[in-house]
């Protein structure tokens, strides 16, 4: 007998219509990024992908992923919780560990790394839809909270719709619909298809709550995604990692929608200080690197002060960082030309229905990955499941046009970024 919980449209409208999303990321949307990104427009908000089976099973593992304020009432919700699983007893038994204290919880089907591939987890039950099935109904039946789905599309979109459906007959009550397929990482991630996220929209039932991933640089996205797409809410990742002003819609403050680096992260660090639990502690260089992406390519100073400095540091060492990162801004804004040149400037409409813009080093911005040595808006690149330049993502029908690429919701990679990041490394970007 099926537990009885909030289902699909009463569930979104019990955590208030949510409309901008923080994307499950690995190591990476831990407790003090959300309370910081919630700051910032955030209306609901993911954990990192927790893999099933030791969160079941290894009380070590459960106690470095989940703190007494992880899915607290007042500090953490609405909080939706992701697992990666390939079984179904050990999936249930992670999720009940916390089902009182999220709102829901979700099956990571959207990893497309080699680490999923051989631990058989991710995208790579697309070839298991008997197990996906079964994982997602052995939630939906036993659970007392709701049970929600993640996805990558095929390049066949019947595919994509029929895979969608049968998710969605096994329990799920969300479904977020990531608009890469899975082959899509790395240096082939390209763009995502919001056409075939459109066609999946029109094809499910009118009451499904629909979230849409990918392809998000500035916050004026979120508005052209939600009208190309007609879906109940956006999904950013890498968006949100490196600009987490890039959910502020509220009004077009500059400090909120572009905020200075100084002032993010002495906030953000502010945040971590008063965290209990390990995991927002190991998280927090990954996110000095982001959050100061631009920044770092002119004073590049910083870059291995922080590469050498480990996350298990005394926060005064950390603190020393935020104060030369203060000293540096302040140096800037001293300078009499400041109102001249902080500024952010559009170029014109480009075909896919934005502007891109230029924003000051010194501000949160997005980043744009170099692949194969060139800048990303110096080649052509692939849109998800076409052979077309889609009008959303850049040209007409048949037009190869050439296009920045966002960062914006790469694949999953295996958790080693806190020993990576304790010799030196930049970890890269990772969503679920």
């Amino acid at each position: 007998m099926t537990v009885t919980k909030l289902s699909g449209r009463d569930l979104y409208n019990a955590i208030g219509q949510p409309k901008t999303i923080v994307a499950p990321m690995v190591d990476q949307s831990e407790l003090a990024w959300r309370i910081l990104s919630r700051r910032y427009g955030a209306e609901l908000c993911y954990t990192p992908m927790f893999h099933a089976k030791l969160f079941a099973t290894d009380e070590n593992y459960r106690r470095k992923m989940w703190s007494k304020w992880d899915g607290d009432t007042d500090k953490d919700r609405p909080l939706v919780v992701q697992f990666c699983a390939n079984d179904p007893e050990y999936l249930l038994q992670a999720a009940q560990h916390i089902e009182h204290q999220c709102d829901a919880v979700d099956l990571n089907l959207g990893c497309p790394q080699g680490i999923a591939r051989k631990g058989n987890y991710g995208a790579f039950l697309m070839d298991d839809w008997d197990l996906v099935y079964k994982l997602i109904r052995k939630l939906h039946e036993n659970l007392k909270c709701p049970v929600t789905a993640k996805i990558r599309v095929y390049d066949d979109w019947e595919k994509s719709l029929a895979y969608a459906k049968m998710v969605l007959s096994a329990g799920a009550q969300f479904i977020t619909i990531h608009g890469r397929t899975r082959e899509m990482k790395g240096q082939a991630t390209g763009l995502a298809n919001w056409k075939i996220l459109r066609y999946l929209r029109d094809n499910l039932p009118s009451d499904q709550v629909f979230f849409a991933n990918g392809n998000i640089l500035y916050p004026s996205d979120l508005a052209r995604c939600t009208d190309e797409v007609a879906c109940d809410a956006v999904m950013s990742a890498e968006g949100n990692l490196y600009n987490p002003g890039v959910f502020w819609t509220q009004t077009d403050d500059r400090d909120k929608q572009f905020a200075r680096v100084d002032h993010m992260l002495r906030e953000y660090f502010e945040i971590v200080k008063t965290c209990p639990g390990e995991a927002s502690r190991t998280a927090m260089k990954a996110h000095f690197f982001k959050l100061l992406h631009a920044f770092l390519c002119v004073h590049t100073e910083l870059r291995p002060v922080i590469g050498k400095t480990s996350v298990h540091a005394d926060f005064d060492v950390w603190e020393s960082i935020v104060q030369k990162v203060e000293g540096l801004v302040a140096e800037i804004y001293a300078k009499p030309d400041i109102a001249e040149v902080d500024v952010i400037t559009e170029s014109e409409l480009q075909p896919w229905g934005g502007r891109y813009k230029n924003v000051p080093y010194w501000r949160c911005q997005p980043y744009f990955r170099v692949v194969n040595g060139e800048k990303q808006n110096a080649r052509t690149l692939k849109v998800a499941a076409s052979e077309e330049v889609s009008v959303n993502t850049g040209g007409e029908k048949g037009q190869k046009e050439e296009k920045k690429r966002p960062a914006e919701e790469d694949a999953s990679v295996q958790s080693k970024r806190t020993k990576e990041a304790d010799v030196g490394a930049e970890p890269e970007p990772a969503s679920t």
